[in-house]
């Protein structure tokens, strides 16, 4: 079972609000079990990378989506509730568009991507009840 402070986290995503997601799952990250660890990394990975869409960072962007992609595909389809599978496919979604721009146009989609208003490019965290 989760602590409660993982579900904040998953709130704060779900907002993105990345940089407090962040704080709030490092927090748990560091003090958890190794196969814990992984599972909050790979979430950590992915918000991180999102906080540095918002910064017009594209390499921070990408490289830490892909990370975070990689290491959760050991959680894959549902683990502890979370829908593993639909996070690793939305994020890889946002990571293959970036890798579609060049790193000069981050500014230029990320305003795109605030006034859009199509469905959001950027990941959710799906919870599944058992």
């Amino acid at each position: 079972m989760l602590p409660q402070a993982f579900w904040q986290g998953v709130e704060e995503f779900n907002r993105q609000e990345f940089y407090a997601c962040h704080d709030t799952l490092e927090a748990l990250w560091m003090e958890s079990t190794e196969i814990e660890k992984n599972f909050y990394q790979g979430i950590l990975q992915i918000a991180v990378g999102c906080y540095h869409l918002g910064n017009y960072n594209w390499r921070g962007a990408v490289i830490l989506l892909g990370e975070g992609i990689r290491r959760l595909r050991a959680y894959l389809p549902v683990h502890q509730g979370i829908d593993v599978e639909t996070l690793i496919s939305e994020s890889d979604r946002l990571l293959k568009t970036l890798q579609q721009i060049e790193p000069e146009q981050i500014s230029q989609f990320v305003d795109r991507l605030e006034t859009s208003s199509d469905p959001q490019l950027l990941p959710k965290i799906v919870r599944i009840d058992d």
